[in-house]
């Protein structure tokens, strides 16, 4: 540990203010060095049971038991994962508020949101990109369709009939459902709901038609003949279900929609925090259990670095802002 070392000369006075100031200087190097001293907020900004949520505490788990302090996931879902976004943006930047992020509030709000209270890439320091997760293409058994190909047919023949819903505004869910309608030529109408479980829950009922919906929530009912499953988002066939072809292959050959998750801090949190929380998360993402909860949804771990999780940060912005530019999505 760096001592402070001073020439003390003057009154009584003055030498009592340079003796404090000297031990408040050993003091912080002494908090400084023994990062994490306290519990840490995992934050989740979307509701309880979804991918995000059970990525989180997956990771929050191990991080916990690495660290030796508490790592807490809290959920504070709303207006596109942006609310939670928000709330880290505006934390300290002292590495105990911990973002983990996802497209939405990341790459599609910039584009999506008139007015978004924060800019991504200039108030976040990207930390890794953790994973990417295919979402399913599924209809409810009531649609005439088993293939991506007679579900563009069917919708095109049929322009006021088939809703799509999603977890809410800017979620991957509606974004898959707007690049599907303007690369297959389709109108289907966007129905947003508060969480992907209220989603599949309205799809499940026949309020809506079509889903784009998130692997974890949405395999059990296809498994059970409650949804009928017809491709996945991303440009290949996912691990977790091989048999099912990728709307790219099906139909739509440049399509690529999938999701993915990666952990980020406030900007400015000190480098050598940064640092000390990039391994714990590449830590925690190469234990067995972490890696067969990402399995599950069919996701691919990816553990990038810093920098290149910014890249990717950057290059998907761009994307997303010419998909809403041709879709013509906004929201107030």
């Amino acid at each position: 540990m760096n001592t402070c070392k001073l020439r003390i000369i003057g009154s009584k006075s003055l030498r009592l203010i340079a003796l404090s100031a000297c031990a408040l200087l050993v003091t912080s190097q002494a908090w400084g060095q023994a990062y994490p001293s306290r519990s840490i907020r995992f934050v989740s900004p979307y509701p309880p049971g979804g991918g995000t949520d059970i990525f989180a505490r997956a990771l929050a788990q191990k991080m916990a038991a690495s660290m030796g302090v508490s790592v807490i996931v809290e959920n504070r879902p709303g207006a596109g994962g942006t609310i939670g976004t928000d709330m880290v943006v505006n934390a300290p930047a002292d590495g105990y508020t911990i973002l983990l992020g996802s497209p939405s509030p990341l790459t599609v709000a910039p584009s999506l949101y008139k007015k978004l209270p924060y800019d991504p890439q200039r108030d976040l320091i990207p930390i890794t990109l953790a994973a990417t997760v295919p979402n399913i293409l599924v209809v409810h058994p009531s649609v005439p369709a088993t293939t991506v190909k007679e579900l563009i047919a069917y919708a095109k023949a049929n322009p006021d009939k088939l809703n799509f819903a999603s977890s809410g505004n800017g979620g991957s869910g509606h974004l898959g459902g707007e690049m599907f309608n303007v690369q297959a030529g389709t109108k289907m109408q966007h129905i947003p709901y508060k969480g992907s479980i209220s989603a599949t829950t309205a799809l499940i009922a026949g309020e809506v038609q079509v889903a784009f919906g998130d692997m974890l929530n949405t395999l059990p009912h296809v498994k059970s003949g409650r949804l009928r499953a017809l491709a996945v988002t991303t440009a290949r066939r996912s691990p977790a279900m091989p048999d099912l072809p990728s709307i790219a292959e099906a139909a739509v050959s440049t399509y690529d929609a999938g999701t993915w998750y990666g952990v980020l801090v406030a900007a400015k949190t000190p480098p050598e925090i940064v640092t000390r929380i990039t391994a714990e998360v590449i830590k925690a993402l190469n234990q067995a259990d972490v890696r067969a909860t990402f399995a599950k949804e069919g996701g691919e771990l990816v553990a990038s670095t810093p920098e290149k999780f910014a890249e990717h940060i950057r290059m998907e912005t761009a994307r997303w802002a010419g998909v809403l530019k041709e879709a013509n999505v906004k929201v107030d």
